[in-house]
């Protein structure tokens, strides 16, 4: 090598020693972002406000909660879709927008490419109710009422496509009945339309709003999708106790962050919500609402919702149902 090119080659070590070698950085080092796919005021967006206040004082970091509701929680899903996959965005969500939207119809992202599945957080019990416009007794009276008079009863859900819609659904296929499907874009105006005697039915997630009418007697509970009766109606039977285990079928929901998350930030982040759910102030709210603490690792979330994206599919297919 003769001197000019050696010194080139000195020169260009020496460079190449002068940069700093990168490493990971910390993680967090600045604040989070948790978006919730559906409207303020809601039970999921206290729930998540609640999680997010714990893993603010956790992790050491803010975590500002942005909600971005629409097309049954997949716009905040797409959102987060498009996201770094850092660490830094995040979703509380439930799983539906991964299971039953992608079932209905087309959805803007890849579920298995674009989502890491965090942790389950919690189960939510559907509710199905009559509200001032029934006379049904019951939930047996009802169905006999519907079967006797076809289209007769009109059912709310909180949109097309959602859990309730296909609970309603699954229930009209196995009990051989006609109703009138009533989708809204959200909860809020169904459950001010369902105090007005809008329409005879609805069915929607528990929460303490509803619990308040409940006990005001402004709505009637008439049956739960939920693995056994809650604590705080013991009167009020499961679909599955009333001979309708197909839609008997209840909300999970779960954090998720962008498709290939650093397995050490999942495993953190794992950690950190799990704790949290341990947290008297979190673990209360949520049964303070209705709703059940999960928790777990990360691959058995993962596992349930794929379980859930089987089942889902099958229902779909057997009803023929659409989405918007």
């Amino acid at each position: 090598m003769n001197l000019p090119n050696r010194r080139a080659l000195l020169a260009a070590l020496a460079a190449l020693a002068a940069v700093p070698v990168a490493r990971a950085q910390p993680w967090p080092g600045r604040p989070l972002r948790l978006i919730v796919p559906y409207p303020t005021g809601g039970v999921s967006d206290l729930v998540a406000r609640a999680i997010g206040e714990r893993l603010s004082s956790q992790l050491g970091q803010p975590v500002v909660v942005e909600n971005r509701a629409g097309a049954s929680g997949t716009l905040g899903m797409d959102a987060l879709a498009k996201a770094a996959p850092d660490g830094y965005t995040l979703a509380f969500s439930a799983v539906s927008p991964l299971t039953l939207s992608p079932a209905i119809g087309k959805v803007p992202y890849d579920v298995d490419r674009d989502f890491t599945p965090v942790v389950s957080v919690m189960m939510s019990p559907v509710l199905v109710l009559a509200t001032t416009a029934s006379a049904a007794r019951d939930f047996r009276d009802l169905l006999g009422r519907a079967k006797d008079a076809p289209d007769s009863v009109r059912w709310a859900t909180s949109g097309q496509g959602s859990l309730g819609h296909v609970l309603l659904e699954q229930l009209q296929e196995a009990a051989k009945v006609r109703m009138v499907h009533i989708p809204y874009k959200g909860g809020g105006q169904q459950i001010n339309d369902a105090l007005g005697g809008q329409f005879e039915i609805l069915s929607v997630n528990a929460g303490p709003v509803i619990s308040e009418h409940i006990r005001s007697g402004r709505l009637r509970a008439l049956a739960v999708g939920a693995p056994k009766r809650l604590p705080s109606m013991p009167q009020v039977p499961t679909l599955a106790e009333l001979g309708y285990p197909r839609a008997n079928l209840s909300s999970h929901f779960g954090v998720f962050a962008p498709g290939n998350l650093p397995l050490r930030i999942l495993d953190r982040l794992n950690g950190e919500i799990n704790r949290a759910l341990e947290e008297p102030e979190v673990r209360n709210r949520l049964l303070a609402s209705e709703n059940v603490p999960t928790g777990g690792p990360a691959r058995d979330f993962a596992r349930q919702i794929a379980a859930e994206a089987d089942s889902t599919s099958r229902i779909v297919k057997a009803v023929g149902m659409k989405g918007e």
